[in-house]
């Protein structure tokens, strides 16, 4: 086959291609400090449901075990549920990561981590997540997960000073 046939057919073949491959991950990181010490953080955001007890948009979180794992079933003050995953947790380290089972967010494949950090005599505290943007664009995605991770950040800090 000649090569300019060949070249051709490159062009549509790898549009095909990019049209039905997976997105890339992204990523959403904020951070914020506070003057409190790293254990008096960590005691308010710890527990893995505890989160119903700090973020802004929850209403009430129930646990529950699945596999061995814990869960956590989120009511949000808005209307919807999300279901998360705990997937791994370091006490020591003052951390833990989870995943969506299932929930209204414009997001799939989604893990996120939140951590405290020691800081001078206060801690930093950072929540970071990677995911696939589902059935909206990459910025409405991102923003919407940014925007959960900055009034959740800001709420601990009110509680721990």
């Amino acid at each position: 086959m000649p090569r300019s046939i060949l070249r051709g057919l490159a062009l549509p073949a790898l549009a095909l291609l990019a049209g039905t491959a997976p997105g890339f991950a992204l990523d959403v990181t904020k951070t914020i400090d506070v003057p409190a010490a790293p254990a008096k953080v960590w005691s308010t955001i710890g527990d893995f449901c505890g989160i119903g007890q700090w973020h802004p948009a929850i209403e009430k979180c129930v646990p529950s075990i699945e596999g061995g794992k814990p869960l956590r079933t989120l009511s949000l003050k808005g209307g919807g549920t999300i279901v998360e995953s705990q997937t791994a947790r370091d006490d020591a380290k003052m951390r833990y990561t989870y995943a969506i089972v299932s929930g209204p967010l414009p997001v799939s494949d989604y893990s996120s981590t939140l951590m405290v950090a020691p800081k001078g005599t206060g801690s930093t505290l950072t929540w970071t997540g990677s995911f696939k943007a589902k059935g909206a664009p990459d910025a409405v995605a991102t923003d919407a997960i940014g925007g959960i991770y900055e009034s959740g950040l800001k709420a601990i800090a009110d509680k721990t000073k």
